[in-house]
């Protein structure tokens, strides 16, 4: 049976801009809360783990879904004994179908963490260094902006909330979420 009396967060963006710390930040916010980054379902995978590219393969698209499902049936199973839950997950053209369960849960948050890009490669490298992995995530930072801007009339239409955290820190960042997503904010 699932409990809609507690809130669930479902925090999306690009890599570097920050959405594992902020929903952590977020949870620790309430009394009883789990932080889910969906990350961490794929990085599970022992053996076989396909990482993101920039032309994705049926293998990726099937793991991210996976490591979606597992995290949703975990948000309602932890929501169902009382507690908030914070989803954080990377945004892609499959995010919608992937979270639909989710988003039809009468007390999600739909967040989208949306620093300007250059902020976002910034915070990479600050994050990485100057490094083959800092190459690796900047092609999915411009990848994943582009995705978003092409969506941006489908998510404000959705009633997401669109955050520029480029000048706020996490704490601003955590307490505007929680004025735009409280009821009648």
């Amino acid at each position: 049976m699932q409990d809609h009396t507690h809130p669930i967060f479902l925090l999306a963006g690009a890599p570097a801009v920050g959405k594992s710390t902020t929903s952590r930040a977020l949870a620790a916010r309430f009394p009883q809360s789990i932080h889910l980054p969906v990350d961490d379902f794929r990085t599970m995978v022992v053996s076989g783990l396909v990482l993101p590219s920039d032309l994705p393969s049926h293998d990726l698209l099937q793991q991210i879904t996976l490591a979606r499902t597992c995290a949703i049936h975990v948000a309602f199973t932890y929501c169902s004994v009382g507690f908030m839950v914070v989803i954080d997950d990377f945004f892609d053209p499959n995010f919608h179908l992937d979270y639909r369960p989710l988003l039809t849960h009468p007390n999600v948050h739909r967040v989208v963490l949306y620093p300007d890009q250059a902020a976002a490669h910034q915070r990479n490298v600050q994050r990485s260094g100057v490094s083959d992995t800092s190459a690796y995530i900047d092609i999915g930072i411009r990848i994943v902006y582009d995705q978003i801007r092409a969506s941006m009339p489908q998510l404000v239409e959705d009633n997401w909330h669109i955050l520029d955290t480029t000048t706020l820190s996490v704490e601003q960042a955590v307490t505007t979420i929680l004025q735009q997503t409280a009821p009648g904010g």
